[in-house]
């Protein structure tokens, strides 16, 4: 569906690297790889707020029959270098590492989320925020900090973001009392889950949180159901925003007829309208290494998200190949679009997404798409 606002805000160019976390700290020449992802917040004033994952990766990653990874380490930045031969490096975001068990990955490059301030439309860049960045601090994030998610909860904004390291794949939270201002609280999900939302509200005193945790191993579904076995979007609620309960009904799960969902998570944090909780989410339709991202919507009961008032079956927002052609040299992945934002617009909502792992788009959506 054609939108009469859709346009890409922000972009690899758009980067200063002399003014990067890892500027003067790392013996390689790095570039930006993608400005991509962004949480979305309203800030007191009126102005958006973008937290966009900046993936900073080498310029020459393989060299001397080598292939190199950046990693945070004792507040400075070294390079790891892996055996050519023992790598497949066929995916361009990632290598992998062969002779295991299981499947062990290194990354092309390192996440840092950099602040960007936008026009209370979200078609203007206001200001970049290059002292408020948020990068990684300890052992368990050293390669990195990625797509972040940001909920106004309150007189609090909350950030969830995917922290990773050999250590584990995990969910950190972050939270603000200004929306621009972030400070680290906890790790707050063990296990690997890159789409964890936090609902904007509490609901009978409680937050509530899409999550989407991952696994090698799913349990097929009886021959005939209605639903298809794989990644689905589940629920937790917590007393305090820390401490998580898997909630025991599930929430969004990919329907068995559909090949365009066959994988499924979450993409922005769920807000409450009048006809229930709005959540966009992403469906995922296998193609090649990265398959088809495409952004879909559901409203939930407002007193029960485990259940599904209505969803949108065809895709709300798609890749537009059309925005990213005057960056087409930069292109590493194509056919993506990762919806990771949401803000309202009085008449419409502005939503921000990831546009091919690479910039970062704003559409305006008229809340009459939902019924609104």
């Amino acid at each position: 569906m054609a939108f009469d606002i859709d346009r890409l805000i922000f972009g690899p160019d758009d980067v200063d690297l002399a003014r990067s976390p890892l500027a003067g700290k790392l013996d390689a020449e790095t570039y930006v790889l993608g400005a991509f992802n962004p949480g979305l917040a309203r800030l007191p004033g009126g102005n958006l707020l973008m937290l966009v994952r900046v993936a900073e990766a080498l310029r020459e990653p393989v060299a001397d029959g080598f292939v190199h990874s950046i990693r945070w380490h004792d507040g400075g930045y070294v390079r790891d270098a892996w055996p050519l031969e023992l790598c497949d490096t066929s995916d361009p975001r990632k290598f992998m590492v062969r002779g295991g068990a299981w499947e062990v990955m290194a990354l092309t490059s390192l996440s840092w989320l950099l602040p960007v301030e936008l026009s209370p439309d979200g078609l203007e860049i206001v200001a970049v925020h290059y002292d408020r960045a948020v990068a990684p601090h300890a052992s368990f994030q050293c390669y990195g900090v990625e797509d972040a998610r940001i909920s106004r909860v309150g007189d609090r904004w909350l950030m969830t973001s995917c922290s990773v390291s050999p250590e584990r794949h995990s969910t950190t939270l972050y939270s603000s009392g200004n929306g621009l201002d972030w400070r680290f609280e906890d790790i707050v999900l063990d296990h690997q889950n890159k789409d964890m939302l936090i609902f904007e509200g509490l609901i009978d005193g409680r937050y509530w949180a899409q999550t989407r945790p991952l696994g090698s191993l799913y349990f097929a579904y009886p021959p005939g159901s209605a639903w298809r076995a794989g990644p689905s979007i589940n629920l937790a609620t917590s007393p305090d925003a820390l401490h998580w309960k898997p909630h025991r009904q599930p929430g969004l799960r990919p329907h068995a007829d559909t090949v365009a969902t066959a994988r499924m998570g979450g993409g922005a944090p769920s807000v409450l309208t009048p006809r229930g909780w709005l959540t966009l989410w992403h469906g995922v339709e296998p193609k090649e290494i990265v398959g088809i991202y495409r952004t879909y919507w559901s409203l939930l009961d407002p007193d029960d998200p485990a259940h599904v008032i209505a969803s949108g079956h065809k895709p709300l927002i798609e890749p537009h190949p059309e925005l990213t052609r005057p960056l087409e040299e930069k292109m590493y992945v194509r056919d993506v679009v990762f919806t990771t934002g949401i803000a309202d617009g009085g008449d419409h909502f502005v939503v921000a997404s990831g546009e091919a792992d690479l910039a970062c788009r704003i559409t305006h959506v008229p809340k009459s798409r939902f019924g609104l």
